[in-house]
Order: C-alpha cells, then structure tokens, then sequence
C-alpha cells in the first residue's frame, strides 16, 4: 500500500489558515508556508547545501543549510526542527527566530519564516538525508557574495535575496 501524501498549509495573503491540500496537488494561486534556518559558525562562515538532483524545484542548486514547506499540524518552528533533524542530523536545537517575508508574486509565492543558530559542527559530523541533500559546505560570506555574482546559476533563485538579508 502506498503511503498517505502529506497534508501542506494553505494560507491567504496574511498568513491565515484557508485549508490543507496534498503535497503535489498545489495550483499556483495558492500560497504555502516554508521555514528555513540560516546555519553560521563562530568564525562567521555560512552552512549552504545541495539539493539532490532529483528535487522537483530547483535540483542540483546551492541553498540555505535546511528549508521545507509546513505541514498540517505543525508550526513554522515545528517544522524547521524536524527538517534540521531530517536533512541535517542536528538534533537538540532550539533556532532563533528571524524575519517572515513573503516570497513570490501573484502565483508561486509563500510565506518563509527564517531561523538562525551557529553550531561549530565539522562537515563530516553532519549526517545528510540522501534523498534531499546531495552535501553541505561552509563558506565566508565574501566568497558566497563573489561566487553569487560569478556563478548565480549554481544557487536558488532567491539565494541571493537571502544573502542580502542576513549579510
């Protein structure tokens, strides 16, 4: 028997609940919530990953070290742990809480509610779930601005907007 597809949030233009859908039978005129954590060390690098090349949006690209789209039950802090715990292995966490912002236009827009923690873990401790994150890599915030002006096409969309938000 084939597993029940997870229920997503679907909210309206202020953020409040209007109803549940399935994962995958999203339109473009709804609008989804999405947490994300901006990963740093104590010597001010940034946590990027790789999203596995099978991922529906934007495969094979560089992003923030975790990010996943809220499901029924859970909060926007709710759901980053779990991601954390999923994609990353960290376990124990307790995020900062950063800025919401809307994402997107008129279709294919979301709500992002940003964490930020610093953990001074070595990539080898990380623990990758294969089928979501094809590796994770430190980097100075010089180097991600440089390598965003040189080589955007290897990031999301939005990593720079990101970027300028926490640098």
């Amino acid at each position: 028997m084939e597993p029940a597809k997870q229920k997503i949030i679907i909210v309206d233009q202020n953020d409040e609940v209007v109803g549940f859908k399935e994962r995958g039978a999203t339109v473009k005129q709804d609008i989804c919530r999405v947490s994300a954590l901006w990963v740093t060390n104590s010597r001010g690098e940034i946590l990027i990953a790789k999203r596995h090349r099978n991922k529906f949006h934007h495969p094979g690209t560089w992003g923030p070290a975790v990010a996943g789209t809220v499901e029924v039950g859970e909060s926007y802090l709710d759901n980053i742990i779990k991601e954390a715990k999923e994609e990353l292995g960290l376990e124990n966490i307790k995020p900062e809480p950063g800025p919401k912002i809307k994402m997107g236009q008129h279709n294919d827009s979301f709500f992002l509610q940003w964490y930020t923690m610093t953990t001074d873990k070595k990539l080898s401790e990380f623990e990758l779930q294969a089928e979501e994150v094809e590796g994770v890599d430190w980097i100075s915030p010089e180097e991600l601005e440089k390598q965003l002006k040189e080589q955007p096409e290897k990031f999301g969309p939005n990593m720079k907007r990101y970027f300028e938000l926490f640098c």
